[in-house]
């Protein structure tokens, strides 16, 4: 037996189930949570809190001509990305699982 929670849930996937798995809106699911977490690394990275891994950037950045910098731009946007789709998917496989198992329960 069903509560009325889960007829309803099933209804809402059942419409919504492909929508939900493409499209833009979904990115801002996870686009905060890997913004911060990349804001966070970045002010780690250059706060300068241990001494000798500063030393050993800075000795790199003056013989690579600043090619540091692009990296670490580079390696935030990869971080972005991978944590906003992986959240999104698994977002995603929650909810089908859910559905999945309250048509099992159905039955």
């Amino acid at each position: 037996m069903l509560t009325d929670e889960e007829i309803r849930f099933i209804k809402y996937w059942e419409a919504n189930r492909l929508r939900r798995k493409r499209g833009f809106r979904q990115w801002a699911v996870g686009l905060p949570l890997a913004v911060v977490l990349v804001v966070a690394i970045i002010i780690n990275f250059f706060s300068g809190w241990y001494k000798r891994a500063d030393m050993e950037l800075r000795s790199q950045a003056q013989t690579s001509q600043g090619g540091l910098i692009p990296v670490v731009i580079i390696a935030a946007l990869l971080i972005v990305v991978f944590i906003t789709i992986f959240s999104i998917r698994h977002k995603w496989d929650m909810y089908e699982q859910r559905y999945r198992e309250l048509l099992a329960k159905k039955e």
